[in-house]
């Protein structure tokens, strides 16, 4: 579907004004200041990430809410399976959500993430207490979630008043597909909105929930099950 003429207009200007802006990390970072830990790596330092680099986002920008859902009890697992509530993903996925995250403040809203990137054994529990590959991701596959390419979130206004998507985060129903249409003009339009900046920023939606994007290349990463250190 085509965006709406107004937030094309707008579209185009931030993605002009994109090319010709820095880099998100125009200073210099190393892992031990993001607080990543690999098992598998040693850390090493570094003066700009690539693309596949895990990072923390809340480091990179200041304009983003959170609501790390699985760092509490307060999710469909009903269990705490984060030790602190980060959102960490890898660098292009972060410089994807920028450009959404920047059309939207000018429309007068703000990204809320609910979930980033997914440690692998995380993905375990949730397969074993929904094994539906509908809303569970099979582990044997591995979830983009894990690849640190995917999303949950939702809209909210710059006041941080979360916009009416219908449902709620992780509602296993019909009521959450994105084809779903018995809702309210409000929230239609809502799910809307979400979904056309999200494709515009070039993440793809999932039919079973209005929460979920993927980056459109995510699955060329490899899954990860490191787990971040709490500050």
């Amino acid at each position: 579907m085509k965006l709406p003429i107004q937030i094309l207009y707008i579209s185009i200007f931030t993605l002009f004004f994109s090319c010709k802006s820095k880099d998100p990390l125009a200073v210099e970072f190393t892992s031990k200041n993001n607080k990543l830990e690999n098992n598998n790596v040693k850390s090493e330092e570094f003066t700009k990430p690539n693309d596949s680099t895990f990072l923390n986002i809340k480091k990179i920008s200041k304009n983003f809410v959170f609501d790390m859902k699985y760092a509490t009890k307060d999710n469909f697992l009903k269990a705490k399976v984060y030790d602190c509530a980060e959102c960490v993903l890898r660098y292009k996925t972060i410089k994807a959500l920028i450009v959404a995250s920047d059309t939207l403040r000018k429309l007068g809203y703000k990204i809320k993430f609910f979930d980033c990137y997914r440690p692998h054994d995380v993905q375990v529990k949730m397969w074993k207490i929904v094994p539906n590959a509908k809303y569970v991701a099979n582990p044997a596959k591995g979830s983009i979630h894990n690849r640190g390419c995917a999303v949950d979130l939702t809209l909210v206004s710059l006041k941080e008043k979360e916009l009416d998507m219908g449902t709620k985060f992780d509602f296993f129903g019909e009521q959450a597909g994105q084809n779903y249409t018995n809702l309210s003009p409000r929230v239609l339009k809502n799910r809307q909105l979400l979904k056309s900046i999200m494709k515009y920023a070039n993440f793809e939606p999932i039919e079973s929930e209005w929460w979920h994007y993927n980056l459109a290349d995510g699955r060329n990463e490899n899954v990860s099950n490191f787990k971040w250190k709490c500050e």
